[in-house]
């Protein structure tokens, strides 16, 4: 084995599992993402510690449950934490990131990256490496790069820019570059991190195109699916303007967009690998394909991620090494992404820290005894959180804002169909994961949220609520200040405006 391998973190935002066409889902076109699968082990019951974006991205980095952090929702994450970057930095590794961190509250931290080249979602920024090469190049008229977000969020859109200039392209070519001129004395640790596909759903031409919307199928909608249905469900569709109507075409649409946005991001990927390839590099680079979570897409009714059903909370994770992951296999137990840390610095001959709670996928794959009854999966916490344990055979949910829990009997590739709990088959199931989840909190000195043996239950007065008013709670999340950009006589009716975000002034 290979003193000090590479490492290649190819990460993508909110893409699901069931993407993968060499995984099962012949509507996809993914060659780059197919090869990966041929070549190294997929682990197909990979979730996420936190369906959303900071707090999955925390519980990777740290290799620690969201309980363990108090990172549950897009909120900061604990400062005085080691990442696992540090440690690669600490032992000699160079680290550079690329792309969409979202890390918090300081966005530019670097939490043990050498170097970055940076870009983060949103609006216009002055600063963000990537909005300046879009207004150098030419296009100083595009304010909304990666797609234009509030109300147009979930609409399916052309992106304003070409292919060349598109942030998905930026990313691999940023990251191609830093293999030119890396330092070739030490190994490196390289993190790839794409923002698509991740609305709004945009593709610049000729990708806004691969797929017809009459191709794509349409989402899962079993029997009573708002009985499955939580608080986060129904609020998100609230504010992603997805809860006053339903029309197929137009999901069809949408969830053509979002393959696109897949495939766009598989050919990039693919870039970076064939460099790999062709310097003779990529047997002695470790590659890992990760997601921070999913997409629900229509599926339940429901779109965004904020939930522990399969299609927002199981992610894509592919390993390939030859020296330790065998090609061509699929591994169906039950993991998370707490679990990449421990896997990278295994397999590069380094020690892991006390903080860590992931184990190494090599010694999953190889039928191990995880020594943990599954994966938990958490967003929010007290009165409006959502908690789960994911083991090989079943799912078991809490909501606290609902006062309800499910349970469903976990298939290979399929997506749950009705919830257990309550049926009198699975009243001892029922209780035997709520119990186990339970005391893993308690164990873990995680209390809030349970009362005695169970969980506490909130009066309906403290828990969150919709409110009736439909226009209520609508996400507006612009990041530009619109105004000055008009001519005299003219201003949009109102322009709600994020911090920190700059705009030129406009150009008569």
């Amino acid at each position: 084995m290979p003193d000090r391998p590479n490492v290649l973190i190819l990460f993508t935002d909110q893409q699901r599992a069931d993407t993968i066409r060499a995984l099962g889902n012949p509507h996809m076109q993914t060659p780059t993402l197919d090869a990966l699968a041929a070549e190294g082990t997929s682990f197909t019951g990979a979730y996420c510690a936190s369906p959303v974006c900071i707090a999955s991205r925390c519980s990777m980095i740290l290799s620690q449950w969201a309980h363990q952090t108090g990172c549950t929702t897009n909120c900061p994450m604990p400062q005085e934490r080691t990442s696992f970057m540090e440690i690669f930095q600490d032992a000699g590794w160079q680290t550079h990131g690329v792309g969409k961190m979202h890390f918090a509250p300081d966005s530019r931290k670097l939490w043990g990256f050498e170097s970055r080249d940076y870009s983060e979602e949103g609006g216009f920024r002055a600063d963000d490496d990537y909005c300046r090469y879009v207004h150098e190049a030419g296009f100083d008229h595009v304010f909304e790069c990666m797609g234009v977000r509030s109300e147009y969020y979930y609409i399916p859109q052309p992106s304003q820019l070409p292919a060349r200039l598109h942030n998905t392209t930026w990313v691999a070519d940023r990251s191609i570059e830093f293999l030119q001129r890396r330092d070739r004395d030490r190994p490196f640790l390289l993190w790839s991190s794409f923002i698509k596909p991740h609305p709004p759903f945009e593709s610049p031409a000729p990708w806004h195109r691969l797929y017809k919307p009459t191709d794509m199928p349409l989402p899962h909608l079993p029997a009573d699916f708002e009985a499955l249905q939580t608080f986060w469900n129904r609020r998100q569709n609230r504010y992603k303007y997805r809860d006053q109507g339903w029309d197929d075409n137009f999901v069809r649409t949408m969830r053509a967009a979002y393959a696109a946005c897949v495939s766009f991001v598989d050919y990039n990927a693919g870039r970076i690998l064939e460099y790999l390839r062709a310097t003779g590099e990529i047997d002695n680079t470790i590659i890992l394909w990760i997601s921070d979570h999913g997409e629900l897409l229509g599926d339940f009714g429901s779109f965004g991620k904020r939930s522990i059903l399969d299609a927002a909370a199981r992610v894509p994770l592919i390993v390939r090494w030859p020296e330790r992951f065998a090609a061509g296999e699929r591994c169906e137990r039950v993991c998370s992404n707490v679990d990449v840390a421990p896997t990278l610095l295994r397999a590069c001959g380094l020690e892991t820290i006390d903080q860590h709670e992931g184990l190494d996928l090599a010694d999953l794959a190889a039928g191990a005894d995880p020594g943990r009854p599954g994966v938990l999966c958490q967003y929010s916490q007290r009165e409006s959180g959502l908690y789960g344990l994911v083991t090989d055979d079943f799912k078991y949910m809490w909501s606290a804002a609902d006062d309800q829990e499910w349970l469903f009997r976990r298939w290979p590739g399929e997506a749950e169909e009705r919830s257990l709990a309550g049926n009198q088959a699975y009243v001892k199931t029922t209780g035997e994961m709520r119990a186990a989840l339970v005391e893993w909190l308690r164990g873990d000195g995680y209390e809030e949220v349970l009362d005695g043996e169970g969980w506490r239950v909130y009066p309906p007065d403290e828990r969150p609520c919709i409110d009736p008013n439909p226009d209520h709670g609508l996400l507006y999340q612009e990041g530009t200040d619109w105004a000055p950009l008009f001519p005299e006589g003219y201003a949009p009716i109102s322009t709600p405006q994020g911090p920190g975000r700059v705009v030129p002034p406009r150009k008569d």
